[in-house]
């Protein structure tokens, strides 16, 4: 496997006109709570610029003075109008580059042999899902979270918001080629298993012994042929007849726990 350099270029979205950074397309707007504490806690992060509104600046004074930043204080409807009507930003935002990704092949050093658990997802497009999966990835201990190159979101700020820090806790890798980082997988010793509604295999039944990459499909498809074909197993979640699949987001989060409950029950 050869080192694959971090995508920056990938991770292009709307930035703040006239003000320091504009020029970088690959800077985003972190907001919330959450996320923004992640970003500021994350050394990997390049920060250009926080803003708070009175009310919230005084509990972050301090925490931004550690990054030897300034913190610009505003009202909250200037904040309103410089992220938008609609951004829930709890007065505080972070004008920020994007995380830093990772190569595979670093990922699959860096990860601890026994206790791995990784996450691919294959063609999962929306934003706010890939956002809560890695929200989950994070409280579940995961290692790292794979990603398609194309057909799939920028680390933006609506996935950091949905992530509520997860962003900056769990390394991305992306890829060109979904099978075939599977088939790399084994031959490090990951066990796959790929989340799939229609086999009967329920998956706290399947949980192996050594490093594992949970494989989770777009809503609708599902896993591709090939990415299927390259899965060690396939595995559902048990639930209730009436109801057929669950949101992918939250189908991760309950495999993640099963793995994990299952591991520590060895």
């Amino acid at each position: 496997m050869s080192r694959r350099p971090g995508r920056h270029d990938a991770n292009r979205s709307r930035h703040a006109p006239g003000q320091s950074g504009a020029k970088d397309p690959a800077s985003e707007w972190v907001f919330g709570t959450h996320a923004a504490l992640a970003a500021l806690s994350n050394p990997r992060r390049e920060i250009r610029r926080i803003v708070a509104s009175h009310q919230s600046a005084p509990a972050w004074r301090e925490k931004v003075a550690a990054r030897g930043l300034k913190l610009e204080e505003t009202s909250p409807e200037a904040m309103t109008q410089l992220l938008g009507r609609d951004t829930v930003h709890q007065g505080i935002a972070v004008f920020a580059g994007p995380p830093a990704e990772t190569s595979l092949e670093d990922m699959i050093d860096e990860a601890p042999r026994k206790d791995a658990l990784l996450v691919v997802l294959d063609q999962v497009t929306d934003p706010h899902n890939v956002g809560a999966i890695l929200r989950s990835a994070a409280a579940f201990g995961a290692s790292g979270l794979i990603m398609q190159d194309r057909h799939a979101p920028p680390l933006n700020g609506t996935v950091a918001k949905a992530a509520s820090g997860g962003a900056d806790l769990v390394p991305v890798a992306r890829v060109v080629n979904i099978a075939r980082t599977l088939e790399e997988l084994k031959q490090a010793g990951f066990t796959v298993i790929g989340l799939a509604g229609e086999t009967d295999k329920p998956l706290k039944d399947l949980v192996p012994e050594g490093p594992v990459a949970l494989v989770l499909g777009a809503e609708g498809p599902g896993l591709r042929r090939l990415v299927r074909e390259q899965c060690d197993a396939l595995a559902r979640i048990d639930m209730a007849p009436a109801m057929e699949s669950l949101n992918v987001s939250n189908a991760a989060a309950i495999a993640l726990y099963e793995l994990r409950r299952g591991k520590r029950l060895r």
